[in-house]
């Protein structure tokens, strides 16, 4: 008789490019989201809930990086009709579907917000993962520059809520359209042959777009022949002359102290293209909007330096930067860098319908941002654990039960120890790993007796550091009381925490 081979056990492992999320993430994580739909809902913002998978026909081909399979999408196909689906790789293009497909029904212009996870099949690295969360606010169907000046309004406005000051964050704001000026009239691309305008220009906005991360010296490699990083991969690049490289360089260099200044330098640049032109007119409109509304240079300013790696963006583009420093994974203090960006995207709805439909908005990373809360102190780095009830008595466990009914009704998290109640130090360590606060004690003497032992886990780890034994003693760590009396005694222990 034949053996039968033995199947391996599947590994206990996460997924290449993926992450597990535990309670203090997810905890933190709402709570951040929570502050910033506060403001969004203040703004005048509705949310919306779209469907993980989208068809790769809505999608779209917009990723920055267009040299992998499926456009960098995690894509599949259909049996029975053949259809292509993909995870939704952001949340813009499924709010351009939407706009099209309600275009009936909703008020415009129409104005969102939306949080949940995106999905890149993109090479992972270090901080960088194929599922990440995004948190979106965009306005559909609004022309005016009015829109977008509002927009990095409300960026400004979130970062504050969330607990990053002024002086910590700066608004960078950019155009597009000034951009293809400066490509028109260096004679680097011709805008009248469309496709190849539309393909080159790309090769040159995601060289741009890696300024921060490959420095000047890398992004002239990409405008030029092309680059090759540290693992021996060559990244094909725009084939522009040193000249016209040059001068693409020269415009990411154009920031000077003042808007205005920075505005009369891009004017130099842009003569003789209308487009450009237009651009740098939207620039000026923008920050004269934030001005008036109290957005001075502190919070928000012109960089032509920003330019975004998506395809999608028409015009007036834009990122939140925090300004402090970090220590990186090898040790050197560095800039935290980006953690929002967006722009307007007039043509992605015309998709649909062949209608142009303007539209702006705004993509939070929210995993960069509440890495920056962290790294700053901004945001706890646990959540307290519940009041945990121990079980003395396994026969008894009613009575444990109605004692966290109590707490639970007063508002107060707890929970029962539901393991082997054998060992009671086991219980304790348990608590101790929850975080506990507090530990809730009833044995035989205190049921007859009518009290409960109180153990303030917190206030005894502290005296077991550093207290004194007079400290110990005037700073009990466990205390007696009625039973009646359980809900007060443990809210005023979690209050003095």
């Amino acid at each position: 008789m034949a053996k039968v081979k033995k199947q391996p056990r599947p590994k206990a492992e996460t997924p290449r490019g993926f992450r597990d999320y535990f309670g203090a993430d997810v905890t933190e994580r709402k709570a951040m989201l929570d502050a910033i739909a506060q403001v969004y809902h203040r703004y005048g913002f509705d949310p919306l809930e779209t469907s993980a998978v989208e068809t790769v026909e809505a999608l779209g081909k917009f990723l920055p990086d267009v040299d992998r399979p499926n456009e960098g999408v995690f894509a599949w196909q259909e049996e029975d009709d053949g259809a292509w689906l993909a995870l939704r790789y952001d949340l813009t293009a499924p709010l351009a579907r939407v706009a099209a497909q309600y275009r009936n029904d909703l008020a415009f212009p129409y104005r969102r917000y939306a949080m949940g996870p995106v999905w890149r099949n993109e090479k992972p690295g270090p901080g960088r993962f194929r599922q990440f969360y995004q948190c979106d606010a965009d306005t559909v169907g609004a022309p005016n520059v009015a829109a977008d000046a509002e927009i990095c309004a409300m960026l400004a406005d979130v970062l504050e809520a969330v607990g990053i000051p002024r002086g910590d964050y700066i608004v960078r704001v950019n155009n597009r359209k000034v951009l293809n000026g400066v490509m028109e009239v260096a004679g680097v691309l011709d805008p009248s042959d469309h496709s190849r305008f539309e393909a080159e220009r790309g090769i040159v906005l995601r060289a741009i777009d890696k300024l921060d991360r490959l420095g000047p010296d890398g992004v002239r490699a990409l405008l030029g022949e092309g680059r090759k990083d540290d693992s021996g991969d060559f990244t094909k690049g725009a084939g522009l002359s040193p000249e016209q490289a040059e001068t693409v360089m020269g415009f990411m260099d154009a920031k000077r102290d003042t808007g205005a200044a920075t505005v009369a330098r891009l004017r130099e640049l842009v003569a003789g293209s209308q487009i450009g032109s237009d651009g740098v007119d939207e620039l000026e409109t923008i920050s004269d909007l934030l001005d008036a509304q109290g957005y001075g240079a502190d919070r928000a300013v012109i960089d032509p330096s920003v330019v975004r790696g998506l395809g999608y963006y028409t015009g007036p583009v834009f990122e939140a930067e925090l300004t402090f420093e970090i220590t990186g994974e090898d040790g050197r203090r560095q800039q935290f860098g980006s953690v929002a960006g967006g722009g307007r995207y007039d043509d992605l709805v015309k998709r649909f319908t062949g209608q142009e439909v303007p539209a702006t908005g705004v993509s939070i990373g929210v995993d960069r941002l509440l890495a920056a809360l962290r790294a700053t102190g901004r945001v706890g780095s646990s959540a307290a654990g519940p009041v945990v009830v121990t079980v003395m008595d396994r026969d008894r466990m009613a009575d444990y039960q109605a004692m966290v009914g109590e707490l639970r009704d007063a508002g107060i998290r707890a929970e029962v120890y539901l393991g082997n109640p054998k060992n009671f130090g086991n219980q304790l360590k348990y608590a101790d790993r929850r975080q506990a606060p507090i530990a809730v004690i009833e044995g035989g003497d205190e049921k007859e007796n009518g009290v409960v032992q109180l153990k303030d886990l917190v206030l005894g780890a502290k005296l077991a550091e550093n207290a004194s034994l007079e400290e110990w003693k005037s700073q009990p760590a466990q205390i007696t009381c009625a039973r009646g009396d359980l809900v007060a005694e443990v809210r005023q222990m979690l209050d003095r925490h």
